[in-house]
């Protein structure tokens, strides 16, 4: 069976210039999770950081912009 979302994410509000913490609660612990905005995948780097423990996944983003939202 596919892995479900047991809780979505929540818009979260943040300064610029701040630090905005994505996160949703799957049904399967570790499945694979892609973060994307829009069209576009986001991969770890400087301005993404990528967590999961097993059924939580966090997308962290740094250094916010107007262009984030």
């Amino acid at each position: 069976l596919p892995a479900l979302f047991k809780q979505e994410l929540q818009n979260t509000e943040a300064k610029e210039g701040g630090t905005a913490t994505l996160r949703c609660e799957l049904t399967k612990p570790n499945a694979p999770v892609e973060w994307r905005k829009g069209d576009t995948t986001l991969y770890p780097g400087l301005k993404y950081e990528v967590k999961q423990q097993g059924c939580t996944a966090e997308l962290v983003i740094y250094d916010l912009e107007l262009d984030d939202s």
